[in-house]
């Protein structure tokens, strides 16, 4: 079993510093060229995987290009446009809500507040981090997805199950200037090496500071079961 640090702040600094070595740009991995196409583009990212966003958007940007344009189409309309992408009819009518919302209330512009944010539909906190930080620079916090839940959860840089509890502690020990970095470095590490099911223990770098590392831990600290 790894050993993790004396301290989570400890812990959570070397994480990053071994990381950023082997990640040294990370970048979100979502296609877009405005906000709009960026918030859409998270919206239908959810229980979705971004390649699968990326195939369906290229041929949605190009019919759907103001807020308006996602105002006055219909709902069924929009699901047959994103037909592919995890519940595509639920999120058909998000986005025809978005672009009303938008056009009503914010002048056709994608708004930069949590608060407004998180008043669109199929927009919660972690949606709205990405926006405010990919679309308007502003960092408010910390995006919490499955790979930063379960590899924060496995290098016992928090006890909590929730998203927005582990990004309270993560957030605790973690210096602002790394919050939007660090999640574009757990996913990474998350897709190529930590996955859910069959994590690559013996070639992790974080392997000797990990107290869930396979094969000597008795259990996963993300789910709480044994290996």
């Amino acid at each position: 079993m790894g050993t993790p640090l004396p301290s989570r702040e400890a812990q959570a600094a070397e994480v990053v510093d071994r990381l950023y070595e082997q990640y040294p740009e990370p970048e979100i991995s979502l296609d877009f060229s405005n906000r709009l196409e960026l918030l859409v583009a998270v919206v239908l990212s959810a229980q979705c995987t971004d390649e699968r966003v990326n195939e369906v958007t290229d041929d949605l940007f190009e019919t759907y290009q103001s807020a308006a344009d996602y105002a006055e189409a219909s709902e069924e309309q929009l699901a047959e446009d994103i037909y592919g992408i995890t519940f595509h009819n639920n999120k058909g009518g998000y986005l025809k809500g978005i672009g009303e919302i938008l056009v009503e209330e914010h002048d056709g512009e994608v708004p930069d507040t949590m608060s407004a944010l998180t008043d669109l539909p199929g927009v919660g906190r972690k949606t709205a981090n990405v926006v405010l930080q990919h679309g308007h620079e502003v960092v408010e916090g910390i995006v919490v997805d499955t790979h930063v839940q379960r590899i924060s959860r496995r290098l016992g840089l928090t006890e909590e199950e929730r998203p927005d509890a582990i990004e309270q502690d993560l957030m605790d020990i973690v210096p602002e200037e790394e919050w939007r970095e660090l999640t574009h470095l757990l996913i990474s590490h998350g897709r190529e090496t930590c996955t859910a099911r069959n994590p690559s223990c013996a070639d992790c770098t974080l392997a000797d500071i990990c107290p869930s590392e396979k094969g000597d831990a008795d259990v996963d600290l993300a789910s709480g079961e044994a290996w």
